[in-house]
């Protein structure tokens, strides 16, 4: 048996995670974690940010358990951060396993008609998200770079005032909604 693997997906809205998420839980045998799944269970049609980073983060603990036990992990949200990528990929090596980014772009258009069509077939997985909310979402992307994807550019240290990766990761991923 081979170290297990963290595959993290990285996209924007509607650009394909949750499907190749899906397939790689399939085809890896991974334990899938998708936050939007989790959101929707617990709050319905809300959609509150700092709940949705709490979920983030307990999601990451079962995950980082699991490959600890030598189970494939797919993490299901965005990651747009590149803080968040190096904290996890960090926290894969720490447990003996190899991370993968899987990076998901599509056109602005091909975005939109994603969306739409998951508004109109599936509207109760979703939430309402406006051309405007897109297009600002997307400048907040840090998109990852050739390295960063292929895994051959070292792994960043943590940001200034933290010590650790661990550290941070608390830090980012609450444990709770305070």
């Amino acid at each position: 048996m081979g170290k297990p693997t963290l595959f993290l997906t990285v996209g924007l809205p509607c650009t394909g995670k949750t499907t190749a998420a899906r397939r790689i839980e399939i085809e890896r045998k991974a334990l899938r974690l998708t936050k939007d799944e989790w959101v929707k269970a617990l709050y319905g049609p809300e959609n509150p940010p700092l709940a949705g980073d709490v979920i983030e983060g307990r999601l990451i603990q079962i995950g980082l358990r699991a490959l600890a036990l030598g189970t494939n992990v797919v993490i299901d949200y965005g990651l747009w951060d590149r803080n968040e990528r190096s904290a996890l990929r960090q926290a894969a090596v720490d447990l003996g396993a190899t991370a993968e980014l899987c990076y998901f772009a599509l056109t602005p258009s091909a975005q939109r008609r994603r969306r739409d069509q998951r508004q109109a077939e599936a509207p109760h997985t979703t939430w309402p998200m406006s051309d405007a909310e897109l297009v600002e979402w997307a400048t907040r992307m840090d998109i990852p770079t050739p390295g960063e994807l292929d895994g051959s550019e070292p792994l960043d240290g943590p940001p200034a005032g933290f010590t650790t990766w661990d550290e941070w990761r608390s830090h980012r991923w609450p444990p709770s909604v305070h």
